[in-house]
């Protein structure tokens, strides 16, 4: 039989962590693990305050999916158990990726494989992730580039009135290109396509949510005037949301914590490839539990931004690494992520 067992965790931020919803030092997250035969398979479902999940809900959403859980003896019938526990609740996005990881790298640790080769991916290649300077006090940027310095490309949170000098800040001390995220912050399409110009100047690869996610007509009006790319972030969550902003975005940012796990994340992955729409592979504030199953995707990805374990000073999980700029995954199987905090406890269902 399957067994579930869960802990909260909160990830504490190297720096207050400002975006233009506001400012937070701290994720709550809750790890979850499934056993099996004497193997285990770690999850995570990051829980950012503005997509309304909670480690109260999760945990209730944990004793739900465990009554289904509860009816296998083995982890093989993946999409048969994803399914049945997607039906079981509406929503509760990442509390259905926690579980979606943990059979993912249970399975894979069980017949002795990676999670990329389960799902029939190629092998993921080391690859520069994109690593976020927040939205903060400006005379900080320095000591950030600093911490930095080995990554190519860095991720700017702007959508506040300051944007410009943000970005002028920045480019005083470094030339690296630049992804930006505006998540939802720009209200107006005028302003965000003046705004997208005066950034292509700058040495910008894309831009992530200029405008309000459910703002579809004037997402159309952007991205056939835009000189670079705009992603879907808010406006895509799942893979039912993909014909919807397919004609409204150049690409999408794809998140398993918004797509309920790397079993739909492969299901979009394939439809954005058929509509020719770029992919970036995102991540919340997650630890190497959460990226490492990301990273399983990476090598289907124009632009990878899987910095969360670079952002927190107490990540609890090991298994990928970050060198000269890259993501590396380890050769184990599963996912790869390691429990490195031994004082966890995990407690049953």
């Amino acid at each position: 039989m399957l067994k579930l067992s869960y802990t909260p965790f909160a990830l504490q931020f190297k720096h207050p962590f400002g975006l233009a919803y506001g400012t937070r030092t701290t994720t709550e997250v809750v790890f979850v693990r499934i056993e099996c035969d004497g193997f285990v398979g770690y999850g995570e479902a990051a829980l950012p305050p503005y997509l309304g999940e909670t480690q109260t809900s999760v945990v209730e959403f944990l004793y739900k999916a465990n009554t289904i859980l509860k009816k296998y003896a083995l982890p093989f019938l993946l999409e048969e158990i994803i399914t049945a526990i997607d039906a079981t609740a509406p929503n509760n996005n990442a509390a259905k990726a926690c579980i979606d990881i943990a059979l993912h790298d249970l399975l894979g640790k069980y017949v002795n494989k990676s999670v990329y080769s389960i799902l029939n991916l190629e092998k993921p290649q080391p690859q520069n992730t994109s690593v976020t300077i927040s939205i903060g006090d400006l005379n900080l940027i320095p000591e950030k580039l600093l911490e930095l310095n080995d990554y190519h490309v860095l991720k700017i949170k702007l959508g506040n009135k300051n944007d410009r000098q943000i970005i002028e800040c920045i480019r005083m001390h470094t030339d690296k290109p630049l992804v930006v995220d505006v998540n939802q912050g720009w209200t107006d399409k005028h302003v965000a396509l003046e705004m997208i110009q005066w950034l292509h100047t700058q040495n910008v690869l894309f831009v992530e949510q200029p405008l309000p996610k459910d703002n579809y007509n004037d997402m159309v009006w952007l991205k056939e005037r835009s000189p670079i790319a705009t992603i879907a972030d808010e406006s895509m969550q799942r893979f039912s949301d993909m014909n919807e902003i397919s004609d409204c975005f150049h690409g999408i940012n794809l998140k398993l914590m918004k797509c309920t796990g790397l079993y739909e994340a492969v299901k979009i992955i394939n439809y954005a490839k058929e509509k020719g729409l770029k992919i970036n592979i995102g991540c919340m504030s997650e630890s190497s539990c959460g990226i490492a199953a990301a990273a399983q995707l990476m090598q289907h990805a124009d632009w990878i931004d899987l910095d969360g374990p670079l952002l927190v000073k107490n990540n609890p999980f090991g298994g990928i690494n970050f060198t000269e700029g890259k993501l590396q995954l380890s050769n184990s199987t599963g996912t790869g992520a390691t429990l490195a905090d031994k004082n966890l406890e995990f407690i049953a269902l």
